[in-house]
């Protein structure tokens, strides 16, 4: 059987001949571009590719922290590093040579935390803590890191005491002085 050359056939029986050639579309409708398998699939590999990227460098720096509680309460937060939140207990901040002793309380539950270093100079008793470390064989938290945390309310000191004008707290260059 032979094959057939030229153009296909039109006519009874046979849809019209038509070339392959973009069709522009009617007045007023914008035209679509529709994407190719190809270009699908690149789309595809390229996101996988930046996901699992974004997961491998994020996976070790990732913790969120935890209650006094929860971390007394997993068996693992002996072998793994953790964010403990909580409030420093008034009174109990002890500073030995280079390191600060303190517990914080959340819900109830009381951790003893001991910090390598100095903390911030925003720590303070009665203030929101978050400490980043792993808790020892002997129930103490060892922490590397102290963040303080603070509300988000912006309160401007006082220029003619020194002090935070929401707190009284603070020291400034007229504080103590008589006028």
């Amino acid at each position: 059987m032979e094959r057939p050359t030229g153009p296909p056939r039109s006519g009874p029986g046979h849809p019209p001949y038509r070339r392959c050639r973009p069709v522009d579309p009617p007045p007023g409708r914008p035209r679509v571009i529709r994407p190719t398998r190809a270009g699908l699939t690149l789309t595809a590999v390229v996101l996988a590719g930046t996901g699992l990227l974004t997961y491998g460098g994020l996976r070790g720096t990732l913790s969120y922290y935890r209650t006094p509680a929860e971390v007394a309460a997993d068996p693992d937060a002996r072998t793994t590093r953790a964010r403990l939140g909580g409030t420093v207990v008034p009174g109990s901040v002890e500073h030995h040579g280079g390191q600060t002793v303190f517990r914080l309380v959340a819900d109830g539950h009381e951790i003893t935390v001991r910090q390598h270093g100095m903390p911030p100079d925003t720590f303070r008793p009665g203030q929101d803590a978050v400490v980043e470390g792993v808790l020892g064989p002997d129930g103490v938290f060892r922490s590397d890191q102290v963040l303080v945390r603070h509300g988000n309310e912006y309160r401007p000191a006082d220029t003619d005491t020194g002090t935070d004008a929401g707190t009284g707290t603070g020291t400034g260059t007229d504080a103590g002085t008589e006028r």
